[in-house]
């Protein structure tokens, strides 16, 4: 059965991007994953250097919105890095698609093999 799958698009300000992606893999990831949401990736965009995505899943657009509406809030996301994470973004694009669970997990962040 398909699931949706949000991939979402920040373009970043200059120079921010360091920044942001340190605050997305050290905060945010681990307090959405916390919140129940299925964290596909997260990383900066290998074409440029003001950009970053972030690709979610969800089992339905009703799961999407009611886990966003929780999430972004909640007193941990306000209190906490919203304000730096927002500070970098100068917009950003979302989309939503299905997708069945091997695309999802093509999709995958993978773990980096030590060297």
């Amino acid at each position: 059965m398909p699931r949706i799958i949000e991939i979402r698009s920040y373009n970043l300000k200059p120079d921010t991007r360091s920044e942001f992606d340190r605050i997305a893999r050290t905060e945010v990831r681990t307090m959405l994953e916390q919140h129940g949401t299925d964290v596909v990736a997260a990383r900066p965009c290998l074409a440029d250097e003001t950009t970053y995505y972030l690709i979610r899943a969800y089992a339905s657009i009703a799961e999407r919105d009611a886990s966003q509406a929780l999430f972004y809030g909640g007193r941990a996301w306000k209190d906490g890095p919203r304000e730096a994470i927002v500070a970098c973004i100068e917009s950003y694009t979302t989309i939503v698609i299905e997708a069945d669970e091997n695309t999802i997990d093509g999709l995958r962040d993978q773990p980096k093999a030590n060297s």
